[in-house]
C-alpha cells in the first residue's frame, strides 16, 4: 500500500466519520489498521467510531477535539490515547457503579431467586415456601432460565394457575420457544391429573 494510499483512506474514513457514518469509517479505518496496525491515527479513529455507534454528539466532539490538537500539539495521537485510556477507565467505573446501584435497588424491593430457592431448601418445600414469601416480598427473577425453573417449580407445587399467569406474561417477554412451549404442556398435564 502507497503512502498516497494511507492518507487517502485516512481521509476517506475521516470523511465518513464527520457526516456520522460511523460503521463505514469503521471499516474503513479497519483497512487502514489491516495493513498498518500500530497506525495510531486509525486506532484513535476506530475508538472515536465505537463511541459514534452509542454517541454521536459525544464522538463528534472528541473528533473535532482531535482535530484541533493536530494542528497545535506536538504529539496529538498521545493526547488522545491519554484521553481514551481515562475515558474507558471512568466508563467501566461508571457501569461499574450503576451495576452495583442497580443490584442494591432490585434487593431492596424483594429477595433474589437464589436467596429464595435456599430458603425453599431451609424450608423443606417450595410451595411453602412459596405461601410464605407471597405476601410479603416479591421474588426477583433475573434472566429465561430463572424464570423456567419458577414456573416449573410453581406447576409441580400445584400453582398452576399462577404459572399460566407468569408464562403467559413470560412468552411475550422471550418470544415463544421451545421452552416456553415445554412449560404450557407441562402446565396442560398437571392440570389434566387435577380433573
Amino acid at each position: 500500500m502507497a503512502k498516497i494510499s494511507i492518507n487517502r483512506l485516512l481521509t476517506r474514513a475521516e470523511e465518513q466519520f464527520t457526516m456520522g457514518m460511523y460503521e463505514s469509517a469503521l471499516t474503513t479505518y479497519g483497512l487502514l489498521l489491516k495493513e498498518y496496525p500500530a497506525h495510531r491515527a486509525a486506532r484513535i479513529g476506530v475508538f472515536l467510531c465505537d463511541i459514534g455507534l452509542e454517541s454521536a454528539e459525544e464522538a463528534q466532539a472528541l473528533f473535532d477535539y482531535y482535530q484541533i490538537i493536530k494542528s497545535e500539539e506536538g504529539d496529538a495521537e498521545e493526547v488522545m490515547d491519554n484521553l481514551i485510556a481515562t475515558l474507558d477507565t471512568t466508563k467501566d467505573q461508571i457501569n461499574m457503579l450503576l451495576k452495583t446501584h442497580e443490584d442494591r435497588i432490585d434487593y431492596e424491593e424483594g429477595i433474589s431467586y437464589e436467596d429464595f430457592l435456599t430458603f425453599a431448601e431451609d424450608r423443606g418445600d417450595f410451595g411453602l415456601a412459596f405461601q410464605d414469601v407471597m405476601f410479603s416480598t416479591k421474588v426477583i427473577l433475573k434472566g429465561k432460565e430463572e424464570y423456567i425453573d419458577f414456573i416449573t417449580h410453581l406447576i409441580e407445587s400445584g400453582y398452576s394457575e399462577m404459572a399460566e399467569q407468569f408464562l403467559d406474561s413470560m412468552s411475550s417477554a422471550f418470544g415463544r420457544s421451545q421452552d416456553i412451549y415445554a412449560l404450557y404442556e407441562k402446565l396442560e398435564k398437571n392440570k389434566s391429573k387435577l380433573l
